[in-house]
């Protein structure tokens, strides 16, 4: 099973490879133009309206980190760094998180800033995956 910390370099791999230097992380860019030898492009206009959650302003953009982080456990790319195709629904809930809260840009942050509602704000995500998200890195940064 692919553990928290591989999930973290592989995500900073990916956004290091788009130069996402700030926040918000481009998911749809992402999704829609995977660099040579990632993944084959996705079309989002065919993803279904079911899928995207709309409980907040941003939950849209955690519906699409969701199928980003799918697709990068079911691509060879993701392979060829250890993501598991079988990674279990709370793994990728928490991969998603981290794609489009990466932990080295929050740790970039000034300690005051790093709570759940400026995170939401600055990284725009939905308030609740904001607190979850720090929540996961106090478990294992300490």
């Amino acid at each position: 099973m692919t553990d928290l910390s591989q999930l973290e370099h592989v995500t900073r791999e990916l956004l290091i490879a788009y130069d996402v230097a700030a926040p918000p992380t481009p998911i749809e860019q992402i999704l829609q133009n995977p660099l040579n030898g990632m993944w084959d492009d996705i079309d989002i206009t065919q993803i279904s309206t079911s899928f995207i959650q709309v409980g907040s302003n941003y939950s849209p953009r955690m519906s699409m980190a969701r199928v980003l982080a799918r697709h990068i456990s079911q691509s060879d790319w993701g392979h060829q760094r250890g993501v598991d195709e079988t990674l279990p629904e709370t793994r990728l809930l928490a991969f998603a998180r981290m794609l489009v809260m990466p932990a080295y840009l929050i740790m970039e942050l000034d300690a005051n800033a790093r709570n759940a509602e400026l995170l939401s704000t600055y990284f725009e995500v939905p308030y609740d995956d904001a607190r979850i998200r720090l929540e996961e890195l106090a478990s294992y940064t300490g």
